[in-house]
């Protein structure tokens, strides 16, 4: 199994590359968000996802780690093909994808071609109760440590926070409802809807507009 490739890109296609390795050239299929960071002639690096079929191995290809562990994650949902797959990574940065299924908007992965309402409320259904991460020994990596899970959720929830207008608000609201007994990904997901729906909503509000996120739930 082919997992990484290194060499010159040779050609950039609508949805694929060809990196030339040492005078071979493997075409690899990647998303509008890769193919934008690449460039004819540079060198480039690309983690990869060989599937294997009956006819056929076909290589799938990542600038990144997270964008891979979405590509893992997304391929397991019914009707979710790779080549669909690589549509919504198009649509979708991996952070857009992580508080599309936290907030379980399907409107967002509509966006992708492909993607009609029916399959995007499967997405969002399936993936509600996971977090897709950056393996720890890629993200530590990049920031020169060595994490352990906890520590790599608490930086991955940090960067989906910094998203957020008002970090300060929404991290107490979340705490305020881990207090009372809730997961930290459903309080998360449940701040994020009420303050969608009520951007300035005072703490006291966004408390209470996130518990009614859990009655619509049950």
């Amino acid at each position: 199994m082919i997992a990484k490739l290194r060499g010159f890109v040779d050609t950039i296609g609508e949805d694929y590359c060809i990196i030339d390795v040492n005078g071979v050239g493997y075409l690899v299929f990647v998303s509008a968000k890769t193919a934008a960071r690449l460039s004819v002639g540079s060198e480039a690096s690309l983690l990869i996802e060989t599937v294997v079929r009956e006819d056929s191995i076909t290589l799938f290809g990542f600038a990144d780690a997270l964008e891979k562990e979405w590509f893992n994650t997304l391929t397991k949902v019914q009707g979710v093909g790779a080549k669909v797959c690589l549509s919504i990574l198009s649509a979708l940065s991996p952070m857009q994808l992580a508080q599309a299924v936290s907030a379980q908007d399907k409107a967002s992965f509509t966006r992708a071609n492909g993607v009609g309402p029916k399959l995007a409320a499967r997405i969002v259904t399936e993936l509600k109760d996971k977090v897709v991460m950056v393996p720890v020994a890629e993200f530590a990596k990049e920031v020169n440590m060595n994490l352990t899970p906890a520590e790599q959720t608490e930086n991955y929830e940090d960067s989906l926070m910094s998203r957020a207008e008002d970090p300060s608000k929404m991290e107490d609201a979340i705490s305020a409802l881990v207090n009372l007994g809730y997961q930290r990904l459903e309080a998360y997901r449940a701040v994020n809807n009420a303050l969608n729906a009520h951007p300035n909503a005072d703490m006291s509000e966004l408390i209470r507009e996130s518990l009614k996120e859990f009655v619509k739930k049950d």
